[in-house]
């Protein structure tokens, strides 16, 4: 049997802040082509490599209980074709989340592809949504009578919505360690967060900038 807390993606990181950002920096990082006026990049370490990198993700956000992504990992295994269907929807999905939130890090007009994309996983999160009444108000729950294996896209889909027109846009950043490019929103007072972590991305660089000044001197 599949242990989802022993994959790799189980363990990973999370520095986004939201649960769109912490799914798009399920990668070791992302090399920016060298050629000016392009878009392309190249993914290096990829954490989500199959259906089962799904809940175990949702585990380790704490998207779902433990109940829910075993559910959701028997209902994959009884449906393999099915889930790697989604499984390829989440590589789209992510992707064009992590080029529309540079975009407008960076203060660009994100590609029309990339909102059809994220629009299409919205819709079809908003078409399964429903309105339930509990003991502490009203809630929203999905309408599926069976385990759904795309669950954990809608959720992700619906967080970057909720981002991109509720949230302080100004305070996205994209994280300038060479091949690393992780996303996180910059909840610091002063607006200064420029690392994904001062102690990987900051160090590296802290520590060249100390090489290349002993070199010069």
């Amino acid at each position: 049997m599949i242990n989802l807390r022993d994959r790799p993606i189980a363990s990973i990181k999370l520095i986004g802040g939201r649960f769109c950002l912490d799914f798009v920096n399920t990668i070791g990082g992302r090399k920016e082509s060298a050629k000016k006026g392009t878009d392309s990049y190249e993914i290096r370490a990829d954490k989500l490599n199959d259906y089962f990198d799904l809940p175990a993700w949702a585990l380790r956000v704490e998207l779902l209980p433990e109940s829910e992504a075993q559910s959701l990992l028997r209902e994959a295994l009884r449906c393999p074709a099915d889930a790697h269907s989604v499984w390829k929807r989440a590589i789209l999905l992510r992707e064009a989340i992590y080029r529309i939130t540079r975009a407008v890090a960076h203060g660009k007009t994100p590609r029309q592809a990339d909102l059809e994309l994220l629009n299409q996983e919205v819709r079809t999160a908003h078409s399964r949504r429903i309105l339930i009444a509990g003991k502490k108000g009203f809630a929203w729950d999905w309408s599926d009578a069976k385990p759904a294996l795309d669950r954990i896209l809608r959720e992700v889909a619906v967080s970057a919505a909720d981002m991109l027109t509720t949230a302080d846009l100004t305070r996205l950043r994209q994280c300038p360690g060479e091949d690393c490019g992780w996303l996180f929103d910059d909840t610091s007072r002063n607006r200064s967060r420029q690392w994904c972590d001062m102690k990987d991305c900051g160090n590296v660089a802290k520590v060249r900038r100390f090489r290349s000044r002993s070199h010069t001197a």
